[in-house]
């Protein structure tokens, strides 16, 4: 596999290099947004994930994570010394997978890289049975059971499910899931909207509505399932 760094501190960007090929993933480096978007636009089919540094001598990070997004689905996890929770939700919003803040230990990156690589690889769209915890799902039947019991679900109940069945793992802001219910529904759904969806799903999929263990809160950051 091979994964594309952009960071223009070429310090870390060698240490990168260094870790990542004594794990036998290849490695191509960028140090600028310039750069990276030549190569972006022309070679991106060659990697299998993406580390930007947010903050970069003519650019950003973000730009090149749409550029990538646009392209291809593949991990993107962003590289940065802002930890702030502004940051970092305009970074899930903009379909990134996972963030990590400098300094960082070595391990933990790898830890992260091998995780959005893992969900990526067992996401199957074409896959009519899903199952996670309690719950099945059959997408050619559009049906959902609890323990083989079925759970009648709305339309847009159905399809927030099935947003974060498609992303195991991944947080969500509230953001992107306004708007990928919004991109099938048509209707206007709103912020408040979303948080009776939210609670509606608990209500019917979770033993402890009240202690969620299926759809997790990611405090200051939005929704999960799954990963642990």
């Amino acid at each position: 596999m091979k994964i594309l760094i952009v960071e223009d501190d070429k310090s870390i960007a060698m240490g990168l290099e260094f870790s990542l090929q004594e794990e036998n993933f290849e490695t191509e480096v960028k140090h600028t947004v310039r750069d990276a978007k030549e190569l972006i636009a022309n070679r991106i089919d060659e990697f299998s994930l993406c580390l930007f540094d947010l903050n970069l001598p003519d650019g950003t990070g973000y730009e090149l994570c749409q550029m990538v997004k646009a392209r291809r689905d593949i991990p993107v996890i962003f590289l940065t010394v802002i930890d702030e929770e502004v940051n970092v939700v305009m970074g899930l919003d903009m379909g990134a997978d996972d963030y990590i803040t400098k300094p960082f230990r070595v391990r933990e990156l790898l830890s992260r890289i091998k995780t959005v690589l893992r969900r990526y690889q067992k996401q199957a769209p074409n896959q009519s049975i899903i199952e996670i915890g309690k719950i099945k799902i059959n997408t050619l039947e559009g049906k959902v059971y609890k323990e083989n019991e079925e759970i009648y679900l709305t339309a847009l109940e159905y399809r927030l499910l099935l947003i974060f069945t498609n992303h195991i793992g991944q947080v969500l802001s509230r953001n992107q899931l306004l708007e990928k219910i919004w991109d099938v529904a048509g209707d206007f759904v709103n912020d408040n909207t979303l948080t009776v969806y939210i609670k509606r799903l608990r209500e019917k999929l979770e033993d402890d509505p009240q202690n969620p263990t299926l759809i997790k809160t990611v405090r200051g950051f939005g929704y999960k399932m799954g990963g642990d």
